[in-house]
């Protein structure tokens, strides 16, 4: 790689909870985990990043938070749309584990998200919206940037939120992204050609 492009690997929440069994099963998720791991150690990147979903118990996000809703109900929170989730990588759980295929030995940094309990995670780089309107920095973005980044490769579940936001996000504060579409799964894969044209839209290069 050129001196003046330094590229990041972003891993985002490959965690038992998100895999066939768990507790917020994405299907087929399972099936990216063997060539996520040989990107991880394929030497390619600069710098290697793993996300991991980290709630606490009685999370905002949890339909069990809330009277009368279930898991998949939407509600307004804060004047947005929040889907109400099963509880899921509550902290400390093995669910809420990196998996257990990958090492922490492969990673530069992890970085834990929806550890406020009032306001829910999906982008690695910046939280949901708060009570003020506002969508604070995880630090991700802060530390990419001090270490030089300029390209980022994304990666991981669920391709329709999180790898999604955190690719978006990732545009908004000015890296160069690419999204590694087959190496992604949905929940919802109904929506995946909004899905694409929303990525694609925002100058997210998509890798089919």
């Amino acid at each position: 790689m050129s001196d003046s492009i330094r590229t990041a690997l972003i891993v985002v929440d490959l965690q038992p909870d998100f895999m066939p069994g768990g507790a917020l099963p994405v299907a087929e998720g399972d099936q990216i985990i063997a060539p996520i791991r040989d990107l991880m150690m394929s030497g390619r990147f600069d710098v290697v990043v793993a996300t991991q979903d980290w709630h606490p118990r009685g999370h905002v996000s949890f339909a069990s938070h809330h009277t009368g809703k279930q898991p998949f109900d939407v509600i307004d929170l804060y004047g947005h749309e929040q889907v109400l989730w099963p509880d899921h990588c509550v902290q400390g759980t093995l669910g809420a584990s990196l998996h257990a295929e990958l090492s922490r030995d492969w990673v530069d940094a992890i970085i834990r998200k929806g550890n406020d309990p009032a306001v829910d995670s999906y982008s690695a780089l910046r939280n949901n919206w708060n009570r003020w309107g506002d969508r604070p920095p995880t630090g991700l973005g802060g530390y990419l940037h001090e270490r030089g980044m300029t390209h980022l490769m994304i990666c991981g579940l669920a391709r329709d939120y999180c790898v999604k936001w955190t690719a978006e996000d990732a545009v908004d504060a000015g890296f160069k992204v690419r999204m590694l579409w087959e190496l992604t799964r949905s929940v919802d894969p109904a929506k995946d050609g909004q899905v694409l044209q929303e990525l694609e839209a925002k100058g997210v290069e998509v890798e089919r």
